[in-house]
């Protein structure tokens, strides 16, 4: 039972650590923007800071569940 919980848990980790490389993304895009404000290219940019780590964090917690099942 503990196996399938981890297993969940790590397609749970794997999910979010994409969804964190595409918001990722997406923001780099937008802070190379030349048509974009400075603001707005900086806030994108500090984003993508952001989501940098949340995505390695999520890598880091999903190779973790995995080792686990």
């Amino acid at each position: 039972m503990e196996s399938v919980k981890q297993g969940v848990n790590y397609v749970s980790e794997s999910v979010q650590q994409a969804a964190s490389g595409t918001q990722k993304e997406a923001n780099k895009e937008v802070a190379k923007d030349n048509n974009a404000s400075l603001g707005t290219r900086a806030s994108a940019a500090k984003d993508a800071l952001g989501n940098k780590a949340d995505e390695s964090k999520h890598d880091a917690k999903g190779e973790a569940h995995k080792q686990s099942i």
